[in-house]
């Protein structure tokens, strides 16, 4: 893919003509914009022995009611080091942290921290945001949020980076300023969320990989090959390409797919197929979000892990 060296989170989850299951926090159904938080470590521990890829933590700076959702309501590096703590294996990502909103040296740290602290199974999503109240409470100007984008994941990348024959006296050796600590094996996966206004070929030069929402097959067809396009185009045999998908999962497993929010209300089967169809076209790694489920959230996990996961195991 390319000569960075990532650590075991991405390559967990992450191979060409492959596809793995993450599930995103909170685990949880709920209608409300704030969710309980309950039995979450539980859940994420079920979920890892279930065989899931990755476990997913969004970044929701303030509860914006015309928005209408808290995410997982902690802080997303607070957050990850409790999981961290709570599971062994399981690759950690965030989807996504809004780049502008915060200072480089804090977010880099805070990354970097996380990596080590769990092992390397940190892949961190990063997004430039769309909400202009979160920008004006942290006094940063929205419209040059493109700009700013690019400047913080580049800083993250050069700070964070970890070379071969790194050690930290490395750092006191060179009598400059410098951060601490690196990543855990070489380089921080870096992924990019929707377009966070810049160009897919921006993209496909500067990133590790893409994290998409949901579309019907045939137009997330159309955005995969124009994303392989881009890859090749930047000098790269591959990298990889992620979604979401909001998912109602039914008692009856024959039951046929009917449309929800960015997803689908349907049988194990339906989803299945529908998982199958997405690896075909390309697509390496599906994030489930549950929050609309009308069954037991415990039940579907099972059920996941029973029938859909061994047919797309982790790496």
């Amino acid at each position: 893919m390319s000569d960075r060296i990532l650590g075991r989170g991405f390559h967990r989850v992450y191979r060409k003509d492959h596809l793995t299951l993450g599930i995103g926090f909170p685990i949880e159904a709920y209608n409300s914009p704030v969710p309980q938080m309950e039995n979450q470590m539980a859940l994420a521990q079920a979920a890892e022995q279930g065989g899931f890829a990755a476990l997913w933590s969004r970044d929701v700076p303030l509860l914006d009611p015309s928005f209408g959702d808290a995410g997982q309501i902690y802080d997303p590096w607070v957050w990850l080091g409790y999981v961290s703590a709570h599971t062994k294996d399981i690759a950690l990502g965030t989807g996504s942290i809004i780049l502008p909103l915060r200072r480089q040296v804090d977010l880099a740290k805070s990354a970097a921290s996380v990596d080590q602290l769990s092992g390397g199974r940190l892949i961190m999503g990063v997004a430039s945001g769309d909400r202009p109240v979160e920008y004006n409470v942290y006094d940063v100007a929205f419209e040059q949020r493109d700009e700013a984008f690019r400047d913080t994941m580049s800083f993250i990348r050069a700070a964070t980076h970890r070379p071969v024959d790194w050690d930290d006296q490395h750092a006191v050796q060179s009598r400059q300023v410098n951060l601490l600590p690196k990543s855990h094996s070489g380089d921080l996966p870096l992924f990019v969320t929707g377009n966070s206004r810049q160009s897919v070929e921006w993209i496909a030069a500067n990133a590790d990989g893409w994290l998409m929402y949901p579309r019907p097959i045939a137009q997330q067809r159309t955005v995969l090959k124009q994303w392989q396009t881009a890859v090749e185009a930047a000098g790269h045999t591959w990298k990889p390409f992620s979604q979401s998908l909001y998912i109602d999962l039914t008692e009856d497993p024959q039951a046929r797919p009917t449309p929800i929010h960015l997803g689908y209300r349907l049988g194990r089967q339906a989803l299945l197929e529908h998982l199958q169809a997405l690896r075909e076209i390309g697509v390496n790694h599906v994030t489930f979000n549950i929050r609309f489920s009308t069954r037991p959230v415990p039940d579907v996990v099972a059920e996941l892990s029973e029938h859909v996961i061994p047919a797309f195991p982790h790496l």
